[in-house]
């Protein structure tokens, strides 16, 4: 069993926001607010190598800078469902050849709903033998299983989970699909929800959302103005925000696939694109822009475009990245609020939200 000092959450997380205040003395930040991770089951997704030893297969994984692998048989930092169903799985494993046979990563995806998926990933084809074994073991867990190899994916059930966050005191249903992006931290995720509501209270007018995923912000921050476009270019994540808004009952959200890159050329009129043609820019009364890029942060057009805005609201998973940007976007905007998001416990990883408001022009 892997061996988790809970008693020293508190002050892994006092160092981390250390660390942040060090690196970002050079702005001038409000008092950072810290949003803190439950210290045990925290994670509603992991991967782990499957590790075929003494005719016995055991979950592995790696430590950094490390290719041999070590053997875990519980995993704290996974959610409680996740840690219950491992050893069955493993135990189901290891009385099947045809499961157990070139077997290598297995994937799960939980949620604080009670919502499991579990992926098994082979260096050989899937043929009916292996369906008919899955399918018995996915009768056996309760829990819908797909298996995955070189080019071929099957899908015994389906191939997503159901998760419900509640924010503000109100329910928010997300389809989750295996393979597309999700908040690791169900707890933090929240909690960023929350914060991210509360924030974009007082802005009205339109939203512009760039990066959007699978709706995760857009299904909580559209209440908060009248009209929402919003940008993803992952045709999995597009499909997905749109049934979420759907479900949760947003019907003031425009989606159009496309980068943020092309969206700052259209909206440059640099040059048009055929994915807007059925939308009208100019119609929008834009008064915030709500970024969550990934770790190389915003591009340059993309900076540049966000200082037009009144208001910006960014959440970031890479603070190096975010220091570049907030000190062009100071150069503009005042920063009203800042947040540590913990998704990451026991690591050096953390991530941030900044609410920004423009500058008055004397």
């Amino acid at each position: 069993m892997q061996q988790v000092n809970l008693d020293s959450y508190p002050q892994q997380l006092a160092e981390k926001l250390a660390r942040l205040q060090e690196a970002y003395r050079t702005l001038s930040l409000p008092d950072i607010e810290v949003l803190d991770s439950p210290p045990i089951h925290y994670r509603m997704r992991a991967e782990f190598r499957v590790w075929h030893e003494g005719g016995l297969a055991r979950f592995a994984m790696n430590r950094p800078g490390e290719k041999t692998p070590y053997t875990i048989d519980d995993f704290p930092a996974g959610s409680a469902l996740m840690n219950a169903l491992m050893p069955q799985l493993l135990a189901a494993i290891n009385t099947s050849p045809v499961l157990s046979r070139r077997l290598f990563c297995a994937e799960f995806l939980t949620t604080r709903s009670g919502d499991a998926l579990i992926t098994l990933i082979y260096h050989k084809p899937l043929n009916d033998d292996w369906e008919a074994a899955a399918k018995q073991l996915q009768t056996a867990l309760g829990v819908p299983i797909i298996g995955r190899s070189r080019k071929q994916k099957r899908v015994l059930e389906r191939d997503y989970v159901t998760e419900t966050l509640q924010v503000a005191g109100r329910d928010y249903r997300y389809q989750q699909v295996e393979s597309g992006f999700t908040q690791p931290n169900a707890s933090v995720n929240q909690k960023m929800l929350t914060w991210a509501l509360a924030s974009a209270g007082d802005c009205g007018g339109d939203l512009l959302e760039l990066y959007c995923g699978n709706g995760n912000f857009t299904c909580v921050l559209a209440q908060q103005f009248e009209r929402v476009l919003a940008t993803e270019i992952s045709k999995l994540s597009v499909r997905s925000a749109e049934h979420n808004l759907q479900v949760n009952g947003v019907d003031n959200v425009t989606i159009v696939r496309m980068s943020s890159e092309e969206f700052t050329e259209a909206l440059n009129g640099v040059r048009p694109f055929r994915r807007l043609q059925e939308i009208d820019l100019g119609s929008y009364r834009f008064s915030t822009i709500f970024v969550d890029p990934p770790r190389a942060g915003l591009d340059e057009a993309t900076l540049s475009l966000t200082q037009r805005f009144d208001n910006i609201i960014y959440i970031s998973c890479n603070p190096e990245t975010l220091k570049n940007n907030l000190e062009a976007l100071a150069q503009t905007h005042r920063i009203e609020r800042f947040a540590l998001f913990d998704q990451f416990p026991y690591t050096h990883h953390l991530e941030c939200g900044v609410l920004l408001q423009k500058i008055a022009q004397p």
